[in-house]
């Protein structure tokens, strides 16, 4: 039994599905339960606890021989992810003691201990050194950039060469990195679980290719054909620099600073000694970026780093624990003859290539306006056009509830003076069916208030026209 942490996160959600085709019992352990879960990964056992609840962790790893932890706390304040951060390593510390567990896997960050390093990467440093005080053995595997489909490094270098005929380079854009494929850090992970001569050591792991930042600009210009102007800049203050990032990117401030905090260092292996028990052929960052394109092309993307943002957004409470409450609400309405299922399908498009299709300015100005505001921004996208499940993201919602040709739930995680959701609904009307949208708000305070009167009559024009849009495209 192997029981896997973060596992609704970037790279433990690709991990889940690797176990499994290999054949291990695995567990998941997750902070709150949802069906999305069991969809995702029938043949793996859920469960629910809370790293910060010591007693919960050791009932989740009761019976487990091997744990992988990925958990990581990078979006709370640097002062306060340390402490919690390192909490949660000693509780699972302790209860992997009292398991008797054979191993813990860790992916940590890399960097130079002997260098100043930034809070994010100290932390990742702090967390291995717990995790190794106890009597389990460890393996601590150290990344730098991970390059693939759906990671937060991948897609700031990709919007920042897309959006910027000019790109500005300060002075640590030239320091060295040596980024690796997200498949090889799976198969990394995987292998040194089946290699036991890996227990109780740690490991630097990336690429064949030690590039500056700059040029893995470079290389992704050339590679989406676009011609880029690189300006040398005297200006470096990498709060200013994620700030920006933030405004042209998918990827909040919260998470580009965290990272571009790690660009002050050269960040290389330092050792290779990895090699030596896994010798195996890894993909350069030229053919990491081109397999990350192609994915997108073919709206094949497994995984991506909104999946765990913003943090505990499956603690977020739900529409069903307002019942009662007093709420503010209107509906729009339309009778059509059109199938469910075309209907549903139309409905499964709305955030995607086409935008909301139609008031589009409107939608990017809000989330414009909430990006300005450190909040999620309407521009996280989607992790696919085509396909849709419970907790997936759609700009600054996320997916509550999905019901086949009955219902899609979007919960909102913009910044608001209140709670939020937007409900589509298909419902039989004698022969015709009820096309509906339905906003829900609900607050307590009188600035709250004010916010929902003055957006009505946007509330007009948006979803009226977007739920005659919706029936034209069934």
């Amino acid at each position: 039994m192997v029981l896997v942490t973060g596992a609704s996160g970037y790279i433990g959600g690709r991990l889940v599905p690797e176990l499994l085709a290999r054949g291990y019992r695995v567990r998941v352990m997750v902070r709150a339960q949802s069906p999305e879960y069991h969809e995702r990964w029938p043949d793996a056992e859920v469960v629910v606890a809370d790293a910060m609840d010591p007693r919960a962790v050791e009932n989740a790893l009761k019976g487990v021989s091997a744990a992988y932890y990925l958990i990581h706390s990078l979006l709370l304040h640097p002062r306060a992810f340390e402490a919690a951060e390192i909490d949660a390593a000693v509780h699972f510390r302790q209860a992997a003691e009292k398991n008797h567990l054979q191993r813990i896997i860790y992916l940590g960050g890399l960097g130079d201990i002997g260098t100043q390093l930034s809070p994010h990467l100290k932390s990742r440093i702090r967390v291995a050194r717990e995790l190794a005080k106890g009597s389990v053995p460890v393996t601590i595997l150290r990344a730098a950039v991970i390059i693939g489909s759906g990671s937060a490094s991948y897609e700031i270098l990709k919007y920042l060469v897309k959006s910027l005929p000019v790109l500005f380079i300060p002075h640590w854009a030239e320091n060295k990195c040596q980024p690796i494929a997200v498949r090889d850090v799976i198969r990394y992970l995987v292998g040194v679980l089946e290699t036991p001569k890996t227990a109780d050591a740690s490991f630097d792991i990336g690429g064949p290719d030690v590039l500056t930042y700059k040029q893995m600009l470079q290389i992704l210009a050339e590679l989406q054909n676009r011609k880029r102007i690189f300006i040398p800049s005297a200006l470096s203050a990498i709060g200013f620099y994620s700030y920006i990032a933030s405004l042209v990117t998918p990827v909040p401030v919260a998470i580009t600073r965290a990272l571009m905090e790690g660009l002050k260092n050269d960040v290389v292996c330092l050792d290779n000694r990895i090699q030596h028990f896994l010798p195996i052929s890894k993909i350069g960052y030229r053919e990491a970026v081109i397999r990350a394109l192609s994915r997108e092309e073919q709206d094949a993307i497994h995984t991506r780093w909104a999946d765990a943002y913003p943090p505990a957004y499956e603690l977020a409470i739900q529409l069903r624990e307002f019942a009662g409450r007093p709420r503010y609400t209107t509906h729009y309405r339309l009778k059509t003859w059109k199938q469910a299922s075309d209907l549903f399908q139309a409905i499964c498009r709305v955030g995607g290539k086409e935008g909301w299709f139609s008031n589009n300015w409107m939608w990017r100005l809000r989330g414009w306006a909430d990006r300005v505001l450190m909040g999620v921004g309407g521009s996280r996208g989607r992790r696919s056009d085509g396909d849709l499940k419970i907790n997936d993201v759609i700009g600054f919602w996320r997916i509550e509830d999905l019901q086949p040709n009955r219902r899609l739930l979007l919960r909102a995680e913009m910044k608001l003076p209140g709670k939020a959701w937007l409900e589509f609904r298909i419902k039989p009307c004698g022969a015709a069916k009820e096309l509906s949208v339905t906003p829900h708000y609900f607050t307590d305070n009188l600035f709250g208030r004010l916010y929902w009167f003055s957006f009505l009559p946007f509330h007009e024009i948006i979803f009226n026209s977007l739920i005659k849009q919706i029936e034209k495209r069934s």
